[in-house]
């Protein structure tokens, strides 16, 4: 039978574990996401699964694998090279009382689609006065390496926050993967949900059992009391190996992942702030209008009494991605970046 609203509310269960760091049952980031859409199709005859490669034999990275042996070619479909046409199909199905997920391998494919996400499936519920839901949930990877290159790489998630009517998620770890993936699922909102493919090898605790992590809720994944550095999806990876490097010159690190970037828990990040009086903002898509300085923006408006330092923003630099790899190391930030941040602020 489909969630009830009872249901519903009763997944939503805040047992602690947000950043992952639970003993027990540890699983992969894409198996955390496979986890979610079987026991998503499993509880709810309405979810269906569709998107390029979705019943390959490698299953999109290992995300959708083999769900089509078990659920069928009507539940879990490969698409054609049509993304707009697809992604048309999918808003349909919606409207019509589906729960649809479609997966774009390459989020700079959703450009092709963006009439149909930006001018239909975000604005429908408004214009029809709240009567019509499009609980659609888009999945999009962004990431780097061998070569992706200009058209393949790019991480847009500041344009899609822009949009009203659209949720934007990027979890960094398997718990959130799995939690925000359901919680995304039984919304009635369309969201936008952003998966680096790095992470999808790496392994933390995830219950079993069905759950929904709260969309618009973000977490400390370390606590410190020098600097604030609010890092997005990957990021996370790289500020914690950062703080764990800083520690040892006697600098305290605190790590506070988003987790959603629409809704934004703000709160978490103000009140991080307040306590150090530093912010360093790590993201993985380009500093200019990204989506770095909408953090920044808030913190200013709300935090500018707290702060002992100038906010400093991390990400990649106002160019087209490139494909050598020698170019890409130039290009992206990491630890190394962040630790420079973080003592530029301290030394400030």
């Amino acid at each position: 039978m489909p969630w009830t609203t009872v249901a519903m509310e009763e997944l939503f269960v805040d047992d602690g574990f947000f950043q992952g760091d639970k003993q027990g049952r540890q699983i992969t980031f894409g198996n955390a996401l496979l986890e979610a859409q079987t026991q998503a199709l499993r509880q709810d005859p309405r979810v269906f699964v569709m998107g390029q490669g979705a019943d390959d034999p490698k299953g999109i990275f290992g995300t959708t694998l083999d769900l089509h042996k078990e659920f069928g070619a009507v539940r879990n479909f490969d698409t054609p090279i049509a993304e707009n046409s697809m992604t048309g199909i999918a808003m349909g199905a919606a409207v019509a009382g589906l729960r649809p997920i479609i997966v774009h391998m390459r989020m700079d494919f959703l450009m092709v689609a963006m009439d149909q996400i930006v001018n239909e499936i975000a604005k429908w519920k408004y214009m029809s006065g709240g009567k019509v839901s499009v609980p659609l949930v888009i999945r999009t990877i962004i990431g780097r390496g061998w070569g992706s290159a200009a058209q393949h790489s790019q991480s847009l998630q500041a344009m899609f926050t822009h949009i009203p009517g659209l949720k934007v998620v990027m979890p960094s770890t398997p718990y959130d993967a799995k939690g925000t993936l359901i919680a995304s699922i039984m919304d009635d909102s369309p969201v936008i949900f952003i998966e680096h493919r790095w992470l999808y090898n790496y392994s933390g605790y995830v219950p079993e059992h069905v759950f929904g992590a709260p969309l618009g809720k973000g977490a400390v994944r370390r606590e410190g009391g020098d600097v604030t550095v609010v890092a997005i999806s990957i990021q996370n990876i790289e500020a914690l190996k950062a703080a764990v490097q800083l520690e040892d010159s006697g600098i305290d690190v605190e790590v506070v992942d988003p987790v959603t970037l629409k809704p934004l828990d703000e709160d978490i990040i103000f009140q991080s702030v307040k306590k150090t009086g530093r912010l360093v903002i790590a993201d993985t898509g380009n500093i200019n209008s990204g989506f770095s300085a909408e953090i920044a923006a808030r913190v200013s408006e709300k935090c500018f009494a707290d702060l002992k330092a100038p906010i400093i923003r991390i990400g990649a630099p106002d160019t087209p991605v490139p494909a050598s790899s020698i170019l890409e190391k130039a290009y992206y930030t990491d630890q190394s970046d962040i630790q420079e941040a973080v003592r530029k602020v301290i030394e400030y």
